[in-house]
């Protein structure tokens, strides 16, 4: 049982594409489709109420042991991660289905399945996966289907940024590689259950060498500053279900990528200034850059980098409180990241413009989209009761508690991160969501000419991926106490790796 559990997100979402490549109706692909991540989300929470119950679960595929094979592990932090990230896959899904609906969209369905399967099972092998090597093939399924997905009806300007994604993630995929082949070279092994004890025996210059070019090249898909150029100029050109689910879920498996080899690979004890330094810049340059755009979706791809350093600020404490504030930021960030991208997808629908100061013209979309936006809204900008509140109380209690000028630039960073966040949405709030009625005796403003009346059932269809969204940011916010005592017992298992040893190798003393 525990065998299926952890091949099967990886294995249904392959299948799934495969069989929707066959010609089938388009209604049933859909069902396959809704199915395939409906199954994964499952699996998902099995495996994390087995790793919590039992520890940390893994399969050698075909039976072949650890190092000779591919070993598949589940432990706290992987299955939590995988669990959310397929529900919300799901609920984007949902979304991108009714957009296709109410559009009318037939010529890219047969392309646009199939992609969005095998990204799903690029993440789930990225969040499974237990050696580097198939660490870097999880990416490189990733690249393949997102290329498809940035490029379906793609104009010029998508294009662009289609290459533009895609160079700069071969290049990282390269770097990665030769990584991997370094790390080979010295340690004779890729499993990462082995790496940490025979990485510590290099000596410290080739040993450090290897953790910076680690932190670069993971830092490129994570987004980290100054690594960060590329994202804010390929995920705003794709269409709304597309930016939703890159912005929730690509970056996110470059930081678990971070915090599974940095914390198994190169443990530390103390503050790690370098991240940290990384980590303020991410903040503040990222946040800075979003306040200064007038384009919706760019302002929001700002904002997902600038609080990509708010994950690195727990991983940079590489303490136990730490780490736990960085995995309740990854659960909090995914989800309303992806909530916030739908709803405003929807607006930039109605109003027929991405550019803010012309939203700020149109009729404001209702009452209904307002909420939509503003849940996610204040939770990433951290008032309280919202999961972004918990999220960041986590890691300033955590950076107070570790004491010291480094963790207290982190915790100012963060404080001023918040502030000009909040400025950020509500700025988008005012303009995307509030809008301006028109004068009396002046005829509305006529829709855009590219712009087509929506089906009601497409558009409820979305209402309901996105409100889904929505509440289940709401849900990590209620469900704070026992998220929060899972993500510390998965911040401790990360620090004391003996029972990931222990169910890759089979042994007490790996």
């Amino acid at each position: 049982m525990t065998a299926a559990l952890l091949a099967l997100p990886v294995l249904l979402p392959a299948l799934g594409a495969g069989l929707s490549l066959l010609g089938m109706p388009r209604t049933v692909v859909r069902g396959l489709s809704i199915g395939v991540l409906a199954a994964v989300v499952a699996c998902g929470a099995a495996l994390l109420v087995l790793a919590d119950r039992r520890g940390p679960q893994a399969l050698h595929v075909g039976d072949w042991p650890a190092p000779l094979g591919i070993t598949l592990v589940a432990d706290r932090l992987s299955a939590l991660l995988l669990t959310v990230s397929a529900l919300v896959a799901l609920a984007v899904l949902v979304f991108a289905i009714g957009q296709g609906s109410a559009e009318e969209r037939r010529r890219t369905a047969a392309a646009f399945h199939p992609a969005y399967l095998v990204l799903v099972m690029g993440v789930s092998l990225a969040y499974l996966t237990g050696d580097l090597f198939n660490l870097f093939v999880a990416f490189e399924v990733m690249l393949a289907a997102s290329y498809v997905l940035i490029t379906l009806d793609a104009d010029e300007d998508r294009t662009r940024a289609g290459m533009t994604y895609t160079i700069v993630s071969l290049t990282s995929s390269l770097l990665l590689l030769s990584l991997v082949a370094l790390v080979y070279a010295a340690t004779g092994t890729v499993t990462l259950a082995q790496l940490g004890p025979r990485l510590a025996e290099l000596p410290d210059g080739l040993r450090s060498a290897l953790a910076l070019l680690l932190l670069a090249v993971v830092g490129i898909k994570a987004a980290i500053v100054p690594l960060h150029f590329w994202l804010p100029d390929s995920y705003p050109t794709a269409p709304a279900p597309i930016t939703a689910v890159f912005a929730a879920l690509l970056t996110k498996v470059g930081v678990y990528a971070l915090l599974r080899t940095q914390t198994l690979l190169f443990p530390r004890t103390g503050v790690w200034t370098l991240l940290a330094c990384a980590a303020i810049i991410t903040m503040i340059v990222g946040i800075l850059g979003a306040i200064a755009q007038d384009d919706i979706n760019r302002l929001l791809s700002f904002t997902l980098v600038s609080h990509i350093g708010f994950m690195l600020f727990g991983l940079a404490l590489f303490d136990t409180r730490g780490l736990t504030g960085t995995i309740l930021y990854v659960v909090h960030h995914i989800v309303v990241q992806a909530a916030l991208f739908l709803v405003a997808g929807l607006a930039v629908r109605r109003a027929g413009t991405t550019a803010l100061h012309r939203m700020a013209s149109r009729p404001p979309p209702g009452s209904l989209l307002v909420v939509l936006f503003a849940v996610p809204a204040l939770s990433l900008s951290g008032l309280p009761p919202f999961s972004g509140f918990v999220a960041k109380l986590a890691l300033l209690q955590a950076g107070v508690a570790q004491g010291g000028p480094t963790a207290y630039a982190l915790a100012a960073a963060a404080l001023l991160t918040s502030l000009l966040t909040l400025y950020a949405m509500t700025r988008v709030g005012t303009s995307a969501f509030m809008g301006r009625p028109p004068d009396q005796g002046t005829a509305r403003p006529s829709r855009p000419p590219d712009a087509r009346p929506a089906r009601p059932r497409g558009t409820r269809l979305m209402l309901a991926a996105t409100a889904g969204m929505t509440a289940t940011g709401v849900a990590v916010a209620v469900c704070a106490g026992p998220l929060a005592r899972l993500s510390e017992q998965a911040a401790d298992d990360l620090l004391h790796p003996r029972a990931y040893r222990s169910a890759v190798l089979g042994e007490e003393n790996p």
